[in-house]
């Protein structure tokens, strides 16, 4: 039986990898050929990342259990991490160097931040930790909104008050100015990097769900009482899916901040819509489900931009996608179609398999 599920687990992997490649491999091949517009070609870094917040959520959603809404935040603390690496020390070495460095360092801040988040906030249930993680989403952007930091050959210096307050020497440097971020920002980011971070990201949780340690969050999701019984501590394990989650969404920052110019925390990309949004990817792929995320984020992010030509009935038409999507995956009905259809494949396939062995 153990056998057999760990076959079925490395089967979901192997199938999850091979879609991202292949798609990968056909948007790379229709970027060569000249087959894509640049519309679709300035959103496919996009798209990887989105898919990563989206994975890394449904840690959180789906495998923990735990209902999070400031997941935009942590995404934020990443790409300001990245950035500010890039525009002080990142500026004197390679490229590539550079954005390894600030992934990295982005990964490891976020993780940071969310350990000592999660310390107070998985002692919460439900809506009330709903709340908190709402409240430090909205916090950590409007932080970031009125810090000044620059630095000069004294060192670091911030203010929240405004540039002049730095007292920076001639020489200094402004490169956090507020509301307006941080501007000139190398983009170092490629489709192929957030391709092989996303690999890395659904590497990561993919294994960790199918390990001891996901059976044991799993087993806390389901029935926290009887898991404590057996000697499952909830609270480290829950504070492990979550600073998993939250470095993740750190490294999406770091490539989401090293794919523009500018940087700004009022930027919707950081704020409640924002978690929100990545909130409709996990649910509507369905949660608990991390090869459906990346479905989800990549049709609903494409979606809106594909359907610019029709102006007002736009968003019209987005919302009727996201209600059938809904229905599909969460119906009663639709649930008895699809294991209906399974069922007949696998019928189809064994007795396909009976008539070769004749």
């Amino acid at each position: 039986m153990k056998l057999k599920y760990r076959k079925r687990a490395l089967r979901y992997n192997l199938i999850t990898y091979g879609m991202v490649i292949f798609f990968y491999v056909l948007w790379e091949i229709m970027m060569n050929t000249g087959n894509m517009s640049s519309l679709m070609k300035g959103m496919l870094v996009s798209l990887c990342y989105y898919s990563m917040l989206a994975v890394s959520l449904n840690l959180v959603v789906g495998i923990s259990g735990e209902l999070s809404l400031g997941h935009a935040g942590f995404m934020c603390i990443g790409a300001f991490t990245g950035a500010i690496f890039a525009m002080t020390i990142g500026a004197a070495l390679p490229g590539w160097l550079e954005l390894l460095i600030a992934i990295i360092l982005g990964a490891l801040v976020s993780a940071a931040f969310g350990f000592l988040i999660g310390i107070p906030v998985l002692r919460l249930r439900g809506d009330y930790l709903a709340i908190v993680t709402l409240a430090f989403g909205e916090i950590i952007k409007n932080v970031i909104n009125v810090v000044y930091f620059g630095i000069d050959s004294r060192g670091p210096h911030i203010s929240f008050k405004d540039s002049l307050s730095l007292g920076l020497e001639p020489d200094g440097v402004t490169i956090i100015k507020g509301a307006q971020g941080i501007s000139r920002l190398p983009r170092n980011a490629t489709f192929t990097l957030g391709i092989i971070l996303l690999l890395i990201s659904l590497f990561i949780v993919l294994n960790l769900i199918n390990s001891r340690h996901g059976r044991a969050i799993m087993a806390i999701r389901d029935n926290r009482i009887a898991a404590e019984s057996i000697g499952i501590s909830a609270s480290k394990y829950k504070m492990l899916a979550f600073v998993i989650a939250s470095s993740i969404a750190g490294v999406a920052g770091v490539l989401y901040s090293h794919n523009l110019s500018t940087l700004q925390s009022t930027s919707a990309n950081f704020g409640y819509n924002q978690s929100i949004m990545i909130l409709v990817f996990v649910v509507l792929g369905g949660i608990g489900n991390i090869r459906n995320s990346v479905i989800a984020a990549t049709i609903l992010t494409i979606l809106p931009e594909k359907l610019r030509f029709l102006d007002d009935y736009r968003m019209l038409i987005y919302a009727v996608v996201l209600i059938a999507m809904m229905l599909f995956n969460s119906a009663p009905s639709a649930i008895e179609f699809r294991a209906r259809m399974a069922a007949k494949f696998a019928r189809r396939k064994n007795s396909a398999e009976v008539d070769d062995e004749r």
